[in-house]
């Protein structure tokens, strides 16, 4: 497998593929249960808004490593609405789509780096990495 797959996002069932592919590829670098759980979850959080706000994008998930250590990298990407006030979106408890909130700032508490860009009328791009302990 090369460093980098890909789903694109357009159907529910593309949320579950991302998942799955997430899933697979940080089991292969030996993640532990708990920490594929956490990736999973970010995925599905990243891939679902995707697919309500921007009606479609991809996925990226990618493995990556920097002095010595290994990780893995997911890259949502979209050419959405994009995000109008990235600070509101990432209080806890803020959503647009009746869900509970825990959206944005959840998955940057569930990995180790967190990374969003987003202009209006262009998209939203945004990069999360968690690294193998």
């Amino acid at each position: 497998m090369d460093n980098q797959s890909c789903v694109k996002i357009v159907t529910e069932w593309d949320i579950v593929a991302a998942r799955q592919l997430g899933r697979n590829v940080a089991k292969e670098l030996g993640f532990g249960t708990v920490d594929q759980a956490r990736i999973t979850t970010a995925i599905s959080e990243l891939a679902r808004n995707i697919y309500l706000y921007a009606g479609q994008g991809e996925m990226r998930i990618e493995r990556i490593s920097d002095l010595g250590k290994n990780g893995l990298k997911i890259i949502a990407i979209d050419n959405g609405p994009g995000i109008p006030d990235i600070r509101k979106v990432m209080e806890d408890g803020f959503s647009t789509s009746g869900g509970l909130g825990a959206g944005l700032p959840g998955v940057k508490r569930l990995m180790d780096e967190f990374d969003i860009t987003s202009i209006v009328g262009e998209g939203t791009d945004i990069q999360a990495v968690k690294w193998l302990r």
